[in-house]
């Protein structure tokens, strides 16, 4: 099993967040910098690519959420971060935005617990929102002195029809039972506190409520609106696996509930999730 982070002395503390965020699949796979922690110029946008969207085009959940994380301006430099609650409201499909950028704002913080929300827009026109995002984060430790800035090798991914959905790419499979499901945590998907990452979990839960929305629908011409995601606990072995319903709303929408439960510990829930999907414009 990964060691959490905490419980490595302050000699090895640094080279070991170095390890495990330049390993970790989440932002260098989706093209997302963090000043706070990479070195190199302050880049605050993200690149829409074709796996980013739906079958209609539109822009997806997670890779909106993973672009703006919301963990309350709790960065990995100054605390242990873990994020607690992340709401999103999509405002615009996005179909024909390449890139989007990420004005975040910290509400307040303290000691343990931070707030945080952004506005996602359109890195060639600010005055295009494309979503809302907001959030909860708590500290579960203090950082040692000695911090210096990482360089983080980005995957470099050539956008292209043909790339495999995020959720393969991270592992996820649907079962023959019918359940989405991650494999067992490893390093690319684990967070430094050596939990499953928020990007793994918001990948998993939008395949699996999408899935459930386009069964009941009849179409996968769905564009999702509104995303809620709580943290209920860390998740720490795996199988991980989504629990879902689905519930019919007026004017075409339905809305889609989730637990992620981990499997090698007891079933324990992990993550609660809701959606609401509308059909895609034509």
């Amino acid at each position: 099993m990964l060691r959490d982070i905490r419980e490595t002395s302050e000699q090895e503390y640094w080279a070991d967040l170095r390890r495990r965020w330049t390993s970790l699949l989440s932002y260098r796979y989706l093209g997302r910098n963090h000043s706070s922690l990479n070195s190199g110029p302050v880049d605050n946008t993200m690149r829409l690519r074709s796996d980013m969207r739906n079958p209609a085009g539109g822009i997806m959940a997670a890779p909106l959420c993973i672009a703006a994380p919301e963990g309350g301006g709790l960065a990995d430099d100054v605390a242990v971060p873990n994020p607690v609650i992340h709401s999103l409201q999509i405002l615009d499909d996005a179909l024909d935005v390449t890139r989007i950028e990420v004005l975040s704002e910290v509400l307040k913080q303290g000691r343990q617990m931070g707030f945080s929300r952004s506005r996602i827009v359109d890195a060639n026109d600010r005055g295009r929102v494309i979503a809302l995002t907001a959030g909860e984060g708590i500290s579960l430790g203090t950082t040692p002195p000695g911090f210096e800035k990482m360089d983080e090798a980005k995957i470099e991914v050539e956008d292209s029809p043909s790339l495999p959905p995020l959720w393969r790419v991270f592992g996820a499979v649907r079962r023959a039972d019918g359940h989405w499901v991650l494999p067992e945590l490893s390093l690319e998907t684990a967070s430094p506190d050596a939990a499953l990452h928020l990007g793994p979990q918001h990948i998993l839960l939008e395949a699996a409520a999408f899935d459930l929305a386009s069964d009941r629908t009849g179409t996968d011409l769905l564009q999702i609106q509104s995303w809620h995601v709580m943290f209920l606990s860390r998740g720490k072995v795996g199988p991980f696996r989504a629990d879902g319903e689905v519930l019919n709303g007026s004017g075409g929408r339905v809305g889609v509930r989730l637990v992620l439960v981990d499997e090698g510990n007891n079933g324990r829930p992990i993550t609660a999730a809701s959606a609401v999907f509308q059909p895609a414009r034509p």
